[in-house]
């Protein structure tokens, strides 16, 4: 279940809330024009003082939030990030020329880690995520967000977001307004693959798909059919791999679904108290 953490002082009008925890998204918003840091790294505000924050599934206890107006003044704040117990998922069955790369698969896989870094670097400022986000497709879930991948006896990277299954063809819809950044037909991991930048930094990714029916540069509303359920790439079935970041920072797509117009809408109250 989604719990709101407010935090907010009369004095300094800058009010937070979402789930202050590792894997969690938080909403801000402070006075235009103002600046904010998390942890000395800059942060995208719209120009209505509007931001968001990100925590990573291995963020330690504390983060330091700094807003500077455009007045010269500062607020300082020691944000408490709750601790989360993350599973072991064991996956067999896998192709070992994915789980044990050659020099060149690893040449590829490099140059595709690249190209999707340096789409996350460029921030858009337009929030079309307001309208909220929901989930992509219709299934189980049959991968968390956080565990601890073990690929065919080898240890791997932690899982970076939400598997979803579904038969294959089954529709994969967009988690929320925003623009197509990317509409790859295979990637070495995630196979064919679409992203959405939602602004403000929040980007979604959508892999393993069978099918595209978006390209680079469109603009898509929330629940616009994006594709179709696959298993390209990385996968032993059919199934969405349903990722979200803010930055480079992975995010817990499972507790973002939520309606980020009524956080806004809440932290517009709490101001006006």
């Amino acid at each position: 279940m989604f719990s709101l953490i407010w935090i907010a002082t009369a004095q300094a009008q800058t009010v937070l809330g979402g789930h202050m925890e590792q894997g969690g998204l938080v909403v801000g918003r402070t006075e235009p024009g103002a600046k904010v840091s998390l942890d000395d790294r800059p942060v995208p505000v719209d120009e209505l003082g509007r931001f968001l924050l990100g925590f990573g599934r291995d963020a330690p206890p504390t983060a330091a939030l700094r807003i500077i107006r455009a007045n010269g003044t500062e607020e300082n704040r020691a944000l408490a990030i709750s601790r989360r117990d993350w599973p072991i998922q064991r996956i067999e069955g896998l192709p070992r020329e994915k789980t044990e790369p050659d020099a060149a698969s690893l040449a590829r896989l490099k140059a595709e880690t690249a190209m999707i870094r340096a789409i996350r670097d460029r921030v858009s400022l337009e929030p079309h995520f307001l309208d909220g986000l929901q989930r992509p497709a219709e299934g189980p879930v049959s991968g968390v967000f956080g565990s601890q991948r073990v690929y065919n006896g080898n240890g791997g990277a932690p899982h970076s977001g939400l598997d979803i299954a579904a038969p294959a063809g089954a529709p994969v819809r967009a988690c929320a307004d925003g623009i197509v950044v990317l509409a790859a037909p295979d990637l070495f991991l995630t196979g064919r693959t679409v992203m959405i930048d939602h602004g403000l930094g929040l980007i979604s990714s959508y892999a393993h798909l069978s099918r595209q029916d978006v390209t680079a540069g469109s603009k898509i509303r929330k629940g616009d059919l994006i594709g179709a359920i696959g298993a390209t790439g990385l996968a032993t079935g059919p199934h969405l791999h349903w990722g979200l970041s803010w930055l480079d920072v992975r995010l817990d797509p499972e507790r973002a679904e939520i309606s980020l117009r009524d956080l806004y809408l809440g932290i517009e109250l709490e101001n006006q108290k």
